[in-house]
């Protein structure tokens, strides 16, 4: 039979057996003053260490896994409102957010000569996109009007800056432009996501003549306005970081870039009419507009360019 314990509430003394003492051995107490002594369990005391420890890990794996199953169920909803920004943002470099994007819009990869390849996830490459930059792989939009979007990334000055570029028909004149930043500073270098700041680069050229160009940011004002915009005041690191931005992300697309617009000159833009006969003589015939070819890009960089041209920029 187990030993119990009793305790005597007299004079405290604790006696060992089957059942308590007919009377107290040091003060003579009866049986009656006796109170058996239960062994408390593990997590009785709550006051001691092991309590604590034991409490707090079944909290944390508690918290932990109903975390897990709440990112797990709303990671298709999560990935939906992604795709979604992107897709908005796409339309919106275009001016037609208006527009449904799956009927507006085709997504292709192209490879380093420009020709589509028919695989990969457009949009999962965007979510890497020096990545897929530097695996040779291109993603591009085609809108239904002849227009294109190409992705754009680079660094500012706290992290990374990134955006969309659209392009008119004549792959040459900027239609519209999207950027977004991690964490440049407010008020400055952030001024890059603005819609006022944006529309400044609406109706660039990213070619002079048969040169590659880009868009550059110049502080102290733009001296050629048809490639340049004026740099954000206070922003000059930013302002670098989006020159560099431009020129490198949109050199990747140059095969693509320029085959367009070989075609756009050889295509037929216009049929030459008869001269007409009035009364000072004949009038000349009506004259079709044309475009202008482009050769390959230029081998220095438009923040080279930059700083060749201006001093040095004061951070932000």
């Amino acid at each position: 039979m187990a030993t119990k314990k009793f305790r005597c509430n007299v004079c405290g003394y604790i006696h060992e057996g089957a059942a308590a003492p007919e009377t107290c051995p040091v003060c003579s107490a009866p049986a009656s003053e006796f109170t058996e002594l239960k062994k408390k369990g593990f997590m009785s005391d709550t006051n001691s260490n092991a309590y604590i420890i034991v409490y707090s890990t079944v909290m944390v794996v508690l918290v932990a896994a109903i975390l897990a199953v709440a990112a797990m169920a709303l990671q298709k909803r999560q990935y939906a409102n992604e795709l979604n920004e992107k897709k908005q943002s796409i339309l919106l470099s275009l001016s037609a957010g208006d527009k449904n994007y799956d009927e507006f819009i085709e997504a292709e990869v192209l490879d380093a000569q420009g020709q589509p390849t028919g695989e990969g996830d457009v949009f999962a490459l965007l979510n890497d996109l020096p990545g897929a930059f530097a695996a040779g792989k291109f993603p591009i939009f085609q809108a239904a009007d002849g227009r294109v979007v190409i992705p754009v990334t680079g660094s500012g000055l706290w992290g990374p800056i990134w955006g969309y570029v659209a392009l008119e028909k004549d792959m040459n004149t900027v239609a519209g432009i999207i950027m977004a930043h991690k964490g440049e500073t407010p008020g400055l270098g952030a001024e890059i996501a603005t819609p006022k700041y944006q529309a400044r680069f609406v109706g660039k050229k990213i070619f002079d003549g048969d040169k590659f160009v880009s868009v550059v940011l110049r502080k102290g004002g733009a001296r050629n306005p048809e490639h340049e915009v004026d740099a954000i005041s206070g922003g000059t690191k930013t302002s670098d970081g989006v020159t560099a931005m431009l020129y490198n992300s949109l050199g990747h697309y140059l095969p693509l870039i320029e085959s367009r617009r070989g075609q756009a000159v050889t295509e037929p833009v216009g049929t030459l009419e008869p001269p007409v006969e009035t009364a000072t003589g004949m009038e000349a015939p009506a004259a079709a507009a044309g475009v202008h070819a482009a050769a390959p890009g230029a081998e220095t960089s438009a923040a080279e360019q930059v700083s060749n041209d201006q001093n040095a920029g004061e951070n932000e």
